[in-house]
């Protein structure tokens, strides 16, 4: 179907306007009617094959004016990353490592050297044959200081750029400095999307790729646009086009929605009063992602009390996290027990201690902190995090523990008060490889640590584990690895939250995993 209607940005900004005083109005209906006759929220998105063509229009929080396409060093559009882009190897369905640009890839007999084999006919938006010689460019892009990229803190304690080999075309080897039976998990991240041979300088702005779409326009911060790519190397997608649109707050980007402006709401999980407003819309639905982000309050260990691990234990065994799934999600999740693996992943172990206000107590009167008084930050940056600080405040004052919840700016909230306060709440998105998780969050030294918990002991766990090339004894490892965060670590988790996408009744194959969804396959039935 042709594309004969693309709103600017404008427009959708003034509907948005001019739909606030009716979501108001439903949200306060809402309330006011009570959970027992507010309408069930769907459990995924509407099912049926799209008709092909047409615009999806995706309305998505604003970003800083530094906003890059540099998939190295992006820590924002991913919706743009995953459509312009590829990875050597990608995260499945299932939770599973699966093939992308590379077709299969094994280790030698220590997990020391790796072999990647790269699909052959695959071509980049300028028209440029995929190599292995951009396989080897990538990591070294993201190996670069000059880059800054996240993900280097990763992979520079196991990859030496020099060393990377390119026997052929469609051959990359990887010398790793020691041994690592994950190693291909951990280019699975976003920032590890393949990126053209020499491309570093242009990169950002190009956008080009080998993804389903090739890019139009992109404004930092602001408003885009990607077109189907229509050699892309599994097949074109649906869609003929995708608009983006920068909106600026979660009420404007559901009242555009409601108004049908746009089609999807990106980056956003929707509060439980506006998800019930959008799914009784007949405009509108919602497409339920379950346990797809990961609560925490983080607890910096660099801070008393919480230097002392009994007060750290105390904080978890005080408070009841099926309370706070029942209460702040309203049983849309899956408690977390403090375990921040996930319960999809085949590496989660289920055990853990169970909630128990007494012991709480017992530990509290030991580290000399009995009727401990603490401060708990939180914000409206995300809908959930302040009816997750007042059930964790409710359920822990059984341990006679005080809990004072103080909200925060939500713009300048992961600049003054993450890894800032000594308590706080934030999220993750799931779909991390478990070595990835704990590399990246709790490993010590990590720029992404953000309770500072340093423990040589567990670091040394998370070596043996990656090295180990038994995949029944390197799934005990990381079980004992989440048994030492749980019992040590600064992190509580309560919770593996749903989320709640608003999106058109006119999308049809919706399905996310990870931080993305398929481009390939998603549409629109009757645009």
């Amino acid at each position: 179907m042709p594309d004969t209607h693309h709103p600017g940005r404008r427009s959708v900004l003034a509907a948005a306007a001019a739909g606030s005083a009716s979501l108001g109005a439903s949200w306060l209906l809402t309330g006011c009617t009570g959970a027992s006759a507010a309408p069930a929220l769907p459990e995924g998105a509407k099912a049926g094959t799209p008709d092909r063509g047409g615009t999806l229009r995706i309305a998505r929080p604003p970003a800083s004016e530094a906003e890059t396409l540099d998939p190295a060093s992006a820590l924002s559009a991913y919706e743009y990353l995953g459509a312009l882009y590829n990875r050597l190897v990608r995260i499945g369905a299932n939770g599973e490592l699966a093939p992308d640009l590379a077709e299969s890839w094994e280790p030698d007999a220590k997990a020391r050297t790796w072999t990647f084999r790269l699909r052959k006919g695959v071509t980049f938006h300028d028209g440029r044959e995929l190599t292995s010689a951009d396989a080897a460019y990538t990591l070294r892009h993201i190996l670069d200081k000059a880059t800054a990229s996240p993900q280097a803190a990763v992979l520079a304690p196991l990859i030496d750029p020099a060393k990377l080999r390119t026997p052929d075309a469609h051959t990359l080897v990887v010398p790793l400095k020691t041994p690592n039976a994950e190693f291909p998990s951990l280019l699975t991240h976003y920032n590890c999307y393949v990126v053209p041979d020499g491309s570093a300088r242009g990169i950002g702005r190009t956008g080009i790729g080998t993804g389903p779409f090739k890019l139009e326009s992109f404004a930092p911060a602001g408003p885009g646009r990607i077109t189907a790519f229509t050699d892309h190397w599994a097949g074109r997608p649906v869609l003929d086009a995708i608009d983006f649109y920068s909106v600026a707050d979660m009420s404007a980007r559901s009242n555009a929605l409601l108004a049908g402006q746009v089609d999807l709401l990106s980056q956003t999980n929707l509060d439980f009063a506006t998800a019930r407003v959008v799914a009784a819309s007949d405009r509108a639905t919602i497409a339920r992602v379950e346990n797809a982000q990961w609560y925490v309050l983080p607890m910096l260990t660099t801070e008393k009390p919480f230097t002392d691990v009994r007060v750290r234990q105390a904080m978890k065994l005080a408070y009841d996290p099926e309370h706070v799934v029942k209460v702040a999600l309203q049983g849309a999740g899956t408690p977390g027990w403090d375990n921040p693996v996930p319960p999809s992943d085949p590496a989660h172990v289920a055990a853990h201690p169970e909630h128990d206000p007494e012991q709480a107590r017992h530990l509290l009167k030991k580290a000399g902190h009995e009727g401990l008084t603490v401060d708990l930050y939180t914000s409206s940056y995300d809908p959930v995090f302040t009816p997750m600080a007042l059930a964790y405040q409710d359920s822990a004052k059984r341990a006679g523990i005080r809990v004072r919840v103080k909200t925060a700016s939500a713009d300048s909230y992961y600049t003054q008060i993450w890894m800032k306060k000594p308590l706080m709440a934030t999220y993750w998105y799931t779909g991390r490889p478990v070595d990835q998780l704990f590399t990246q969050v709790f490993r010590g030294g990590s720029s992404y640590n953000e309770t500072a918990w340093s423990d040589k002991a567990f670091d040394a766990l998370l070596d043996r584990a990656r090295q180990e090339t038994d995949d029944e004894r390197r799934r005990e490892l990381y079980g004992e690895a989440q048994t030492f965060v749980v019992e040590k670590g600064g992190a509580m988790t309560p919770m593996f939250a749903d989320r709640l996408v608003g999106i058109s009744r006119k999308v049809r194959g919706y399905a996310e995993h990870g931080f993305e969804f398929d481009y390939l396959g998603i549409g629109l039935k009757g645009a």
